[in-house]
Formats: C-alpha cells, sequence, structure tokens
C-alpha cells in the first residue's frame, strides 16, 4: 500500500478535540485525490516544528511561526508551500527558491471584499465618522456639522495609490464614480495597464505631494518594508488621508503616529498594523482622526471556505506534478518536475 503524501499545518494554538479529517475537511477535498494526509505538528519553536516536518511533502500555513530559512532548511522532500493569504511574508520566498520548493498563495479570492472595506475606511476617515460619533454620544448634535467647514467633498480630489495590483485596480473601480481622479504608482505595471483603467501613472513623489487620499497596496517584502516613513509623510498634504488596508509593516508606524500628531497629515484608516494585536498603549487606539478595524478586510462568510479549498487545489496541483494556478516564486518552476496542466473542457468555459 503505498503511503499517503504528509502535509504539515501548524498545530493551532487552542486546538479543539476534533479529528483532523473533520478540522480540514474543505482542505481535503482537494488534497484526498493527491493521496495526501494533513499532520499538524507543534510550532512552539523552530526546532520543534522541524522535528515534527521533516519529512512533510507539503506545508500549509497562515498564521503562527514564520516559515523562516532555518525551517526550509531543515526540511527534506517538501515541494509546495501552501499559504492561505493574499501576503506570503509568513515565508521566506527566497530561501524556498534556493531549496527548489514552490511556494504559492491566494491572490485572487477576496479582492472584492478587500477593496470594500478600503473604501469603506476612505469614506469613514474622510467624514470624520469617528468624530461625529463621538460628538453625538456626548450630547454635541450641533457640533457636528461645523466640522467640515474645512474639509473639501471627495467629487474632484485626488485619490492615490500605491502599487497597482488586483486590490488596488479593485478599489480605483469603486472609487471613480464618487468623482475621485485615481493616480498611481507601481514601477512593476506598465502605464498602459494604468491608462486602460482610466488611472493617471506617476512617480512616487508625484504621488506622495498630489493626493488628497492615499491608500496603498504593496505586498511586504525587503523592497516594502516601511517604504512610507517621516520622509515620505512629511511629502503629503497636511490635508491628506492615509489608507492601509494591506500590509502593516510597509509602514514605519511610529513615523505614521508622528504625522498624526503634528498634522503633517490630517487624518488614517487603518485595518492593518506593524504589531497585531496592538499595545493597549498604542497612541493609535486613542486619536479622534484615526479609524480601527482588526485586519478585517477580507472577512466575509464566503472567505475561509474558499481560501482553504483554493489552497488544498494548490497544494494538491503541487503534489500531483502539476504548476499551481499561483505561483509566488515563478523562477522555481523550470528547475522543479511540474508540468504545465490543462483545465480540464467543463473548467475552462464555453469561449476559451
Amino acid at each position: 500500500m503505498t503511503a499517503k503524501k504528509k502535509v504539515v499545518v501548524q498545530l493551532p494554538p487552542a486546538a479543539r478535540n476534533i479529528p483532523v479529517t473533520e478540522r480540514y475537511a474543505l482542505e481535503l477535498e482537494a488534497l484526498d485525490s493527491a493521496g495526501a494526509e494533513i499532520v499538524e505538528v507543534p510550532a512552539g519553536s523552530e526546532e520543534e516544528f522541524i522535528e515534527g516536518a521533516r519529512d512533510a511533502d507539503a506545508l500549509i500555513t497562515s498564521w503562527g511561526i514564520d516559515i523562516s530559512e532555518t525551517i526550509i532548511a531543515g526540511l527534506d522532500k517538501c515541494v509546495v508551500i501552501g499559504v492561505g493569504s493574499v501576503g506570503v511574508d509568513m515565508v521566506d520566498v527566497e530561501a524556498a527558491t534556493k531549496a527548489g520548493i514552490v511556494v504559492t498563495n491566494v491572490p485572487d479570492v477576496f479582492i472584492e471584499e478587500v477593496a470594500d472595506h478600503t473604501l469603506m475606511l476612505l469614506l469613514a476617515a474622510a467624514r470624520r465618522v469617528k468624530v461625529m460619533d463621538k460628538m453625538i454620544v456626548a450630547g454635541d448634535w450641533y457640533r457636528g456639522r461645523p466640522v467640515f467647514n474645512d474639509i473639501p467633498r471627495l467629487w474632484g480630489q485626488t485619490f492615490g495609490l500605491l502599487s497597482f495590483g488586483n486590490v488596488a485596480r479593485a478599489v480605483a473601480r469603486r472609487a471613480q464614480p464618487f468623482g475621485l481622479h485615481v493616480i498611481s504608482h507601481d514601477p512593476y505595471v506598465t502605464e498602459l495597464k494604468m491608462t486602460s483603467e482610466d488611472v493617471e501613472p506617476v512617480s512616487f513623489g508625484e504621488l506622495l505631494e498630489r493626493s488628497d487620499y492615499l491608500s496603498i497596496h504593496p505586498p511586504l517584502n525587503k523592497e516594502t518594508h516601511h517604504m512610507m516613513s517621516t520622509a515620505q509623510f512629511s511629502a503629503m498634504k497636511k490635508s491628506a488621508v492615509f489608507i492601509n488596508a494591506g500590509r502593516g509593516g510597509a509602514v514605519d508606524e511610529k513615523a505614521l503616529i508622528n504625522a498624526l500628531r503634528d498634522e503633517e497629515i490630517a487624518a488614517a484608516g487603518l485595518d492593518v498594523l506593524e504589531q497585531e494585536p496592538p499595545n493597549l498603549d498604542n497612541p493609535l487606539l486613542t486619536m479622534d482622526n484615526v479609524i480601527l478595524t482588526p485586519h478585517a478586510a477580507s472577512a466575509t462568510a464566503r472567505m475561509r471556505p474558499t481560501t482553504r479549498r483554493r489552497v488544498g487545489r494548490e497544494v494538491s496541483l503541487a503534489l500531483t506534478g502539476r504548476w499551481p494556478m499561483s505561483c509566488v516564486n515563478p523562477t522555481v518552476l523550470p528547475r522543479i518536475e511540474l508540468e504545465r496542466w490543462q483545465p480540464y473542457p467543463m473548467e475552462r468555459g464555453p469561449n476559451r
């Protein structure tokens, strides 16, 4: 009898008394057909995790300890690391590529949800919803309207997007009917792609200087870590509103706090922070000009089931010798024995 392939996940911190086959039923919908089983491994330390995952054929992760270079070096036969999110900053992708391991993610599962949430944060911060709510609760009904004496209407304002990937494009499509002029900076996206979406391509410096509202959407890596810091906030308009529903580490949080305190920018709407959950003494929690949500932009009834099925599908493809639908490190593919695959006729659609 052929041994099943081993797919390792980190043992949840409060694992319920439910069999693995039930807890990971959605992932196993795809993995069962690949002859794979899921094994939970404690992750109290890198050493402990390596001990349990050394002989894994695949890893699935989206939380817990990072899949570091040390862990990757300790994997003897891992083919694929499946990440159940858009961001893959919890995996050392460079180390995985050197080791010949495919890293997959789910870049297109909850695009619309995050775009909705981004625009919600923009509108809530722009219209000072937090201040309005506090005034009414305090009995200051008539003080609300004067707050807007110096705040322009949205129509005709400039909305900047730092990065122009899937989420940013969906945000742009939502923002334009509000009368916002959308500009974007992304050195990895062609001007033609931006202009085809009625978005004006600009330099990074121009993006900071012109944006009345700035929303950032880059992946988190060495290039983008703290790409928004003191110099960048200083270059923005004092009336600008800053939005981040992307990656917390892309922002130097101390610099953001100082910019808000010193009135270098006017307000912020944040779904992500550098440290999550934040310390209760984090100044952002008590600022009237800051709207916060708990890294929930992608959360809907659809999100978790769809994400889990997609992760299982991606890992299953790699374990059965085929290229996954989404590969974060595509330069690894020509070096490993995975074949391009064609969708079954029923998956192609009528005109493909």
